[in-house]
């Protein structure tokens, strides 16, 4: 059993200045049970007590080449020799946008933010801008950053569908109620909800968020015809089509999920991979759209940390490794062989099981088929990955402990941690059926 002595300890200082002891709500894990990092390096992080683990969660999914890559590092220190910030531009941005552009169809044009919720609060103002409409719509089960014209959610719990379409709740306290008139919400694999719902109130929605593979809800992914249906659905209707790539942008393939279906959008959104971990993101779209930032009337973009020159530097290494190698072989290859080392030890044991998402991103549910849905989600039964995740986390393994989190892999998972990680999911799995009586 591993110790967390010094996590603790450091957790009772920590909460003396700051809420929940730490920066994130989502690195809260309790009192007794929250971590504090020591190191990364390659596909492994080490808490302040020296356990070691092997990182399935990669910061949510920016590490996508490895904790300390030397040479993401090596390029992020040039970057330093350039100056940092200033308030003016650097060549350094239209190198990463002409790569951006070669990579990804749709990304004619180029803005950079610091984060995905800044770049997603950018591709609505965007669209507001082209449109001249304020609404928008979300996939129930999707997430799009910490601003609050996003941060409003389907309440499937209780919901009951005699009753019409499931109300909107805020993600927590301090979200203004005006913010919930501009959200409106359709299930993901189900074209007829969106066709209705543009034929009563198109003339209100200005874009349309979808996340191919939801990154918050168990990389729960939309299929080829939906996907096609939307974009269809979005031209005949003049609302504009937002994929959000904030996790799965230059990671399940070189264009994104754009590429994987072969889909353009009108805007898209980039972060997490695109610099190996470096605060960097991108708004790109359509020339014709994206020229309405800037000019007396246009769009207002900015930040004064905007296109820092470190983060920039360590996004061009990040992108022409990910372009010009088969680094994205490597890690879909090791996610497959994942999956049929984890399949076998839970097929011998009569546990149901199946995997959602893409082999880098994955999603892992113990039932005969992962649900199509976030309403399929809320109903499945998530009780032994409840309790098998704390399980591998004493082992060393360090998976998210919500279950709609998926696993995250990056290049440095090598075949040393492919056999540990399953010699220690066996472990965890028999003691799991243990605790549940199974």
């Amino acid at each position: 059993m591993r110790k967390l002595t010094n996590s603790n300890s450091q957790f009772k200082k920590a909460i003396q200045k700051l809420p929940l002891g730490v920066s994130s709500n989502f690195r809260y894990w309790g009192a007794d049970k929250t971590l504090y990092i020591k190191k990364g390096k390659g596909g492994k992080i080490w808490d302040l007590d020296n356990n070691e683990y092997i990182d399935y969660r990669l910061a949510y999914g920016p590490i996508i080449l490895g904790y300390q890559d030397e040479r993401v590092d090596e390029a992020a220190r040039s970057g330093m020799d350039i100056g940092g910030v200033f308030a003016l531009a650097t060549e350094l941005e239209y190198e990463i946008a002409e790569r951006i552009n070669k990579m990804v169809k749709s990304a004619e044009l180029v803005r950079f933010s610091n984060s995905g919720t800044e770049a997603v609060m950018a591709a609505l103002r965007v669209a507001r801008a082209y449109t001249g409409k304020d609404g928008h719509v979300i996939l129930e089960g999707g997430y799009h950053g910490v601003f609050s014209e996003v941060m409003w959610y389907s309440e499937i719990e209780d919901w009951d569908p005699k009753t019409g379409n499931p109300d909107l709740l805020p993600f927590g306290e301090g979200i203004p109620k005006v913010t919930k008139k501009l959200n409106y919400t359709v299930p993901i694999n189900n074209a007829n909800a969106v066709e209705d719902l543009f034929k009563k109130s198109a003339h209100d929605i200005g874009a349309f968020l979808v996340e191919p593979i939801m990154g918050n809800c168990c990389s729960i992914t939309a299929n080829q015809q939906y996907m096609e249906d939307v974009r269809y659905l979005c031209s005949k209707y003049e609302v504009l089509m937002i994929i959000d790539e904030v996790k799965t942008g230059f990671r399940v393939a070189r264009g994104g999920a754009q590429e994987l279906y072969n889909i353009e959008a009108d805007l898209c959104t980039f972060a997490k991979a695109i610099g190996n971990g470096y605060p960097v993101a991108v708004l790109a779209g359509k020339e014709e759209i994206m020229r309405n930032i800037g000019g007396d009337d246009g769009v207002v973009h900015g930040g004064t940390f905007t296109g820092h020159s470190v983060s920039l530097s360590a996004a061009a290494k990040t992108l022409e490794i990910l372009d010009e190698t088969d680094a994205l072989k490597t890690i879909e290859n090791y996610g497959l062989k994942l999956q049929k080392g984890m399949s076998k030890i839970l097929s011998e044991r009569g546990i149901a099981h199946d995997f959602s998402g893409h082999p880098s991103m994955m999603g892992l549910f113990f039932a005969e088929q992962a649900p199509d849905d976030y309403r399929g989600w809320l109903n499945s039964d998530y009780q032994f990955y409840d309790t098998l995740a704390p399980n591998l986390h004493d082992m060393g393994i360090l998976v998210e402990p919500d279950s709609r989190e998926p696993w995250f892999l990056c290049e440095s998972h090598d075949m040393g941690c492919l056999q540990e990680t399953l010699d220690k999911f066996e472990q965890a799995v028999d003691i799991t059926r243990e605790e549940l009586g199974l």
